[in-house]
């Protein structure tokens, strides 16, 4: 009988500790699609599900695509990246977006921006719109996108002004985007997306030069990891060997982060999918393992791997989406799914923030950020007006962003849920995307009887 009552007491410990640790990977991948539908400029769609959006930015040069962050410019360099990434991870885990329920929510987010590349770019005059808005001005203000009056500027590269890093990157998205629509049924879709990436592509590479702005705003180090990246998907899109060959000489083996600036990483995981030449893999392994415990980066007392001040969380959320591609191909597959989960569950809850099981991304759990640095969120409904008076109230935003995951913590967990304090609570199409591909890989793992078993320095209990 002791035995009995010791083994019914083992089985409801474990029972209890994972319900402590249990995560809904799949609510924070529904939640994550949410908040892509925030940022949506543009005349918005009847199915629109957030209510507190309408439509705005109809005079835009070209109407459409995401606005950046919690600010109202269009920018072509991370919202290419953002929408990438997303493509990537639907193309990859198809079957976490299938498992949760939200391929067609995703399928109809992720149209949003190509629909607005393909508007961007004219094949004819070889132009291509790259942001639309001045930040300086932009900042100035605070209020609703619908309410916006500014001037609005329209900023192009062409055969005299150079911009093949954004050029190249929005082919990569393009490129990507064909796969993805071809393997959902829509052949007439995916070709215009094709033949617009492989325009664009081989006007990037006829016209090389980073494209710069006053103020520099999302200026890039270089367009190799651009170019890289948009051949090796529109290699993966039409297996001309010309593609690949591209994408060889344009790869690098070097890389401090997978961010909107450098796509190197990525690039090496995808050309060791194509070739399986070890020389990539042995990068990919170098980069993914200088963000594991013993590599280059610092990590916070409960455990994150913290690479920079400014929004640590897209450092290693794009990281531990690598981490799970890279397993599914083979490399390092316990050690980087384990390490990949734990960096997910510490945004969601295993953290010691407010005593802990606080989550980064808004709208998930019992506690998350309040006041996310986001115009939008933080107006009343119309006609109550709005300004800076709202941007420095200390109550919470009148309307929760659902799946926005804020910048995050700073290197001792330390983390303020303050509107004005950007630092910690900016958030941006980029920071979500490679967090989102990361959740639907999680739920592949679930799926298929594969999500290990972590040990987080900070697991929530309650």
């Amino acid at each position: 009988m002791a035995y009995y009552w010791t083994n019914c007491f083992v089985i409801l410990l474990f029972l209890i500790t994972y319900t402590y640790s249990a995560k809904n990977y799949s609510l924070a991948l529904q939640k994550s699609i949410l908040f892509y539908d925030a940022q949506r400029s543009g005349k918005l769609p009847a199915n629109n599900p957030i209510p507190w959006r309408g439509d705005a930015a109809l005079t835009d040069c070209v109407v459409g695509g995401w606005f950046d962050n919690g600010d109202q410019t269009k920018f072509g360099l991370p919202m290419s990246s953002a929408a990438t990434l997303l493509l990537w991870g639907l193309n990859r885990f198809k079957d976490g977006y299938a498992l949760s329920g939200q391929t067609s929510a995703m399928l109809d987010s992720i149209k949003w921006p190509l629909d607005y590349f393909l508007k961007a770019w004219n094949p004819i005059s070889e132009t291509l719109v790259v942001q639309i808005g001045d930040p300086e001005t932009d900042h100035s203000w605070w209020g609703r996108p619908e309410d916006m009056t500014m001037y609005r500027p329209c900023l192009v590269v062409n055969a005299t002004i150079k911009g093949s890093d954004i050029a190249a990157g929005t082919a990569a998205a393009l490129a990507a985007g064909s796969i993805v629509f071809l393997d959902n049924g829509d052949a007439d879709y995916s070709q215009e997306l094709l033949t617009a990436a492989e325009s664009l592509y081989s006007f990037a590479k006829a016209n090389r030069g980073v494209f710069k702005t006053a103020g520099n705003f999302y200026t890039s180090t270089a367009d190799r990891d651009e170019l890289c990246e948009a051949s090796i998907w529109l290699y993966k899109a039409t297996r001309q060997t010309s593609y690949l060959n591209d994408a060889k000489s344009f790869s690098d083996a070097y890389s401090w982060g997978f961010t909107w600036d450098d796509k190197t990483a990525a690039c090496l995981q995808l050309l060791y999918e194509e070739t399986q030449d070890p020389q990539y893999r042995n990068s990919l392994v170098s980069f993914i393992n200088s963000f594991l415990p013993g590599g280059d980066v610092t990590y916070t007392p409960c455990g994150l791997a913290w690479r920079s001040k400014w929004s640590p969380n897209r450092f290693s959320a794009n990281v531990a989406f690598l981490a799970l591609v890279a397993a599914e191909t083979g490399v390092e597959a316990a050690r980087y799914r384990t390490w990949a989960v734990q960096q997910i569950n510490y945004f969601l809850g295993d953290n010691n923030h407010t005593g802990g099981c606080f989550s980064f991304q808004v709208g998930y759990g019992s506690k998350y950020p309040t006041q996310p640095h986001h115009r939008a969120a933080s107006c009343p409904d119309r006609p109550a007006p709005c300004g800076w008076n709202e941007y420095n109230a200390q109550t919470p935003n009148p309307h929760v962003l659902e799946g926005a995951l804020v910048g995050g913590p700073d290197a001792d967990d330390a983390y303020v849920d303050l509107r004005s304090d950007y630092v910690h609570n900016e958030v941006a199409t980029d920071i979500n995307a490679g967090f989102q591909g990361a959740l639907a890989g999680i739920v592949h793992l679930q799926a298929t009887n594969s999500l290990p078993v972590t040990n987080n320095a900070c697991p929530c209990k309650s």
